[in-house]
């Protein structure tokens, strides 16, 4: 299909870019790599009257790694990430589910922060900000805010964000090194969207997992955690009786939708096995 028409802009600054969406009053929609948001458009889900691309605003960009955590500039690209070799040690989750996002093209030009407003729930980012408890900076016409991945996602394509915000930076809270990780997703082909995946980390103390944190994707129309099997881990050393209680525990919990790809049925056995894997990963592997 054809995209409907639209004006465009590429202000070179954030104050410019937040005033063409504030002069848009709810029409004007922002853009980043575009890889999901003009295929919309194409299926005239969404036709907005002004276009205001972000890819000449500076502000934008960059990694910063320091010892409060990781910064991620909204217009990163999935493709700076995984060239980011300090990433595998400053938080090794991230490059290890980055390298599940979509295809090679689309990696050259898909954005952290493009991903995190678009929502999907079946993408790896808003799952991976949920799980880590990452921390969402927002700019717009009233000012700047600070949003909890919890409370950005509000639907299926759908979030908090104020029709005149831009989302300017996910934050990452630091990794400690007791910590240990997963991730496992299932997809019919390389590169496209998960049937279902989980993301997880958690603290090892003793021998036991603290602070246990697990994410679903593509299993709801927002990212969740997974709370029961998360309860079915704290305090426990993740051995072959808790990871069998945390499996049963995440296919209870989830109520995932059916479609042409999979069953709901499906999906619930599939998130219980994926968390599996994913926890006998975590267990196998060294911490730092």
């Amino acid at each position: 299909m054809k995209l409907p028409s639209f004006d465009y802009q590429a202000p070179a600054s954030l104050a410019e870019a937040v005033a063409l969406l504030a002069a848009g009053d709810g029409s004007a929609r922002p853009i980043a790599g575009g890889q999901s948001f003009l295929p919309v458009m194409a299926f005239r889900l969404a036709e907005p009257s002004l276009l205001v691309d972000l890819r000449n605003i500076p502000d934008l960009s960059g990694i910063k790694i320091s010892d409060a955590g990781v910064r991620i500039g909204a217009m990163a690209r999935w493709r700076d990430l995984l060239d980011d070799v300090r990433l595998a040690e400053a938080m090794p989750l991230l490059p290890a589910a980055i390298d599940h996002v979509a295809h090679y093209q689309i990696r050259n030009r898909g954005t952290v922060g493009g991903s995190l407003a678009h929502a999907d729930p079946a993408a790896e980012m808003p799952t991976l900000a949920l799980t880590c408890e990452a921390q969402i900076d927002v700019v717009g016409a009233k000012g700047e805010r600070v949003l909890a991945a919890a409370d950005l996602f509000t639907g299926a394509l759908q979030t908090s964000l104020e029709p005149d915000e831009i989302i300017v930076a996910v934050r990452f809270p630091a990794w400690a090194k007791t910590k240990r990780w997963g991730f496992e997703e299932f997809s019919r082909r390389r590169g496209d969207f998960a049937l279902a995946g989980v993301a997880l980390c958690y603290d090892e103390t003793e021998g036991r997992a603290a602070n246990v944190r697990i994410g679903a994707i593509s299993v709801a129309d927002t990212p969740i955690r997974l709370k029961n099997a998360e309860a079915a881990l704290e305090g426990r050393a993740v051995d072959a009786a808790s990871i069998e209680a945390a499996m049963a525990a995440a296919s209870g919990e989830v109520d995932p939708a059916g479609d042409i790809h999979a069953s709901a049925r499906y999906r619930k056995a599939l998130v219980g096995t994926l968390l599996g894997r994913a926890l006998e990963s975590a267990a196998g592997r060294k911490a730092r």
